[in-house]
């Protein structure tokens, strides 16, 4: 007993000044927690003292009990009982002191086995709050076996040793929470530069498995990658890892199979006593007692998973599913990047494949036009060693079309492909014709030109050999036919009048075979004069109106032969249309006559016209088969038939049609379902009336 009550206070402060001193020489958590339950007992008395750390939101984290000079672990159940229905429970939410003189008449006091009679019997208990900052961070029990072994006094002088340990407590937990973030972090942080070393992925597999076993402590990690309705390891590492290679987990079943379905970690520390472990979570040949599994999630869905098998401590610690998670999420991206790397690679794989064996000769420049690369068939169409090759530049191996692709190659640079012809010039000095294609590609991860060099030699032979016929087609044939229509004209007098209708029939059939041989040499020239440029010269004022009636009275015949209907849909009156005559006349005709030639027996053909602006607009249209869309512009090319058609004909009509049209600055399409028949439409100028 003190003297008075100055050496009380005396004696008061001693005892605080040393706890405080005593529990700021320590940081961490569990120290600090077991050397403030020494102080208790040791300044207040009592047998057994416990400890429970709260954090900022009223959660037990942590706890200790002291029995005598022992520190013994608490259990999560214990925890749980003591905060819902024991004393340290109605403290924390009174937040106030209170001492219990016999635990056997209050209802507060959690009767525990050693509570009976027939062991230590009833007990006296100090509880009180363990504040800092105006913030509950825990609670304080000192128990004695007897009853009514404390006083008043003592709870005072235990609720000062937990303000005194209150601020200790709660500097002890946050340091302790950032040693964990930190811990966490500096995993992660390992985690990423170890996965960023390398792209391949049987690399990666092995780096993120290493850095999950030595962030987790565990005896064995694994890597598996959902597949259809499984999840199959890939990967593996540590003790007995070749017995995990392989095998196959079905997703929804057990705790790896849940994992993956769900996309949640799981931490299982007692394997024999989890519910959720089932036989398809056992790996044949390794005794597993604890088990971690964090999902691999990639653009928000979950790719895979990552195993840990046996911690080297008893259990894993309360990071370290957070731990996981992060590396399983840092594995995600690296396995998603990996695998576009692997495309990648497999795609410039397969180019580089259908470069090197594409029948055309290709070349791969930079946008200075230096040759980077060169296929097979350009060295053979240059003569060019690969090597030598390599020191050229574009417009060295050809003559390059500059308005085409533009100085700079801006054409290319804007991802526009550009066409033309031009020449090679090979090795020996000599040239060779070509067709250019160029465009802009990705090649070996840098930005570049292909070009592609056809050889149209033949093409261009086969041209001059048409030329030829073309030519003398014209001049041979042209003069014959003058002679022959001249000859029909004057034999048609010489017949006697009344044998005249007789045999006008037979000279009006040949007549119109001379007709269309005319228009098929006439259409020939003027096919080869329109394709190199020259304009058309004869245009003046033409009357629409006539000219479409009396191209359908030229036509009747042929209409009338097939059992075809032909007919006219013309308005009233229409300008007269600015083009030459004939040239004019013979697209009309030839139009009719290709629409008869397609339409069946008992068909219908319809020509018509009408004024649009400063265009007639006009179209023949017909009820035949009709033209597929993939052959509505090839049917315009020269010598071009449409595909799986046996009609007779050489296709130059509509090559002509299209130029004769063009070159009056009108434009000529096709409107056609298949099987619905086709309308032809085409535009002339109006003549310009002063």
């Amino acid at each position: 007993m003190y003297k008075n009550e100055q050496d009380r206070t005396r004696a008061l402060l001693e005892l605080l000044y040393n706890v405080s001193r005593e529990l700021a020489t320590a940081l961490d958590l569990r120290t600090v927690l077991q050397r403030v339950l020494y102080e208790a007992i040791q300044n207040v008395g009592g047998e057994r003292c416990s400890v429970v750390v709260l954090d900022d939101i009223g959660k037990a984290v942590d706890a200790t009990i002291v029995y005598g000079s022992q520190v013994h672990e608490h259990t999560t159940q214990q925890l749980r009982d003591t905060m819902e229905r024991g004393l340290a429970g109605w403290v924390i939410r009174n937040k106030r002191g209170v001492y219990v003189p016999d635990t056997s008449k209050d209802e507060r006091w959690l009767m525990r086995p050693d509570d009976t009679l027939n062991k230590t019997g009833v007990k006296s208990a100090i509880c009180v709050p363990l504040q800092a900052r105006e913030k509950l961070v825990g609670v304080l029990t000192l128990v004695h076996t007897s009853p009514n072994a404390f006083n008043t006094e003592q709870l005072d002088l235990m609720q000062a040793i937990a303000d005194q340990a209150g601020i200790a407590i709660l500097n002890a937990r946050l340091y302790t929470e950032s040693q964990r973030q930190a811990r966490v972090m500096t995993a992660l942080a390992e985690g990423a530069s170890s996965m960023n070393v390398s792209l391949r992925m049987e690399d990666l597999h092995k780096r993120i498995l290493i850095q999950s076993i030595q962030a987790l402590q565990v005896e064995t990690a694994a890597l598996g990658m959902i597949e259809e309705e499984h999840v199959v390891f890939r990967a593996a590492t540590g003790q007995n890892a070749g017995l995990i290679l392989g095998r196959k987990t079905p997703l929804g079943v057990g705790i790896v199979g849940q994992a993956a379905r769900d996309g949640r970690g799981v931490v299982a520390n007692d394997l024999a006593h989890e519910k959720n472990f089932h036989n398809e979570d056992r790996f044949g040949g390794i005794d597993m007692r604890a088990l971690l599994v964090a999902p691999i999630h990639s653009q928000g869905r979950v790719i895979g998973v990552l195993v840990a098998i046996n911690p080297v401590a008893k259990s894993f610690d309360p990071d370290a599913l957070l731990v996981m998670a992060g590396i399983g999420g840092l594995a995600g991206s690296a396995i998603q990047n990996a695998q576009l790397f692997e495309k990648l690679q497999a795609a410039h794989q397969r180019y580089r494949e259908l470069f090197e064996d594409s029948i055309d000769p290709m070349v791969i420049t930079d946008w200075e036009g230096k040759v980077l690369e060169a296929n097979r068939q350009a060295v053979l169409l240059s003569g060019y060693t690969e090597e030598t090759l390599h020191t050229l530049s574009i417009d060295q191996l050809h003559e390059v079309n500059w308005n085409k692709t533009g100085m700079e190659f801006e054409t290319l640079r804007e991802n526009r492909m550009c066409t033309y012809e031009s020449s090679v010039s090979k090795e020996d000095d000599s040239h060779a014709p070509i067709e250019v294609h160029a465009r802009r590609i990705e090649f070996e991860e840098a930005d570049a030109i292909q070009w592609i060099l056809r050889d149209i030699t033949q093409r261009k032979e086969l041209d001059g050999l048409r030329g030829d016929l073309t030519s003398m087609i014209y001049h041979d044939l042209r003069s014959p036919l003058a002679n022959i229509s001249s000859s029909l004209d004057i034999l048609y007098t010489m017949v006697p009048e009344k044998e005249r209708e007789t045999v006008l029939a037979i000279i009006k059939i040949a007549e119109n075979s001379t007709e269309r041989i005319q228009r098929l040499v006439n259409s020939l020239l003027d096919v080869n004069r329109l394709e190199s440029g020259q304009p058309v010269v004869n245009q003046k004022p033409v009357e629409a109106l006539a000219l479409i009636q009396q191209a359908v009275v030229d036509m009747q015949p042929v209409a009338d032969g097939r059992r075809q209907k032909l007919e006219s849909v013309l308005p009233a009156s229409l300008p007269p249309i600015w083009v030459d005559e004939d040239m004019a006349r013979r697209v009309l005709i030839n139009l009719v006559e290709n629409s008869s030639k397609f339409t069946p027996t008992e068909g219908e053909i319809q020509v018509g016209a009408q004024h649009e602006d400063s265009w007639v607009h006009l179209w023949v249209k017909d009820t035949g088969p009709g033209v597929p869309p993939a052959e509505q512009e090839r049917v315009f090319d020269k010598f071009a038939r449409m595909r799986g058609s046996n009609k007779p004909g050489l296709g130059i009509g509509l090559a002509f049609c299209r130029l004769a049209v063009q070159g009056h600055g009108g434009n000529i399409w096709i409107e056609s379902d298949s099987g619905r028949g086709a309308t032809f439409h085409f535009t002339f100028p109006v003549a310009v009336t002063e």
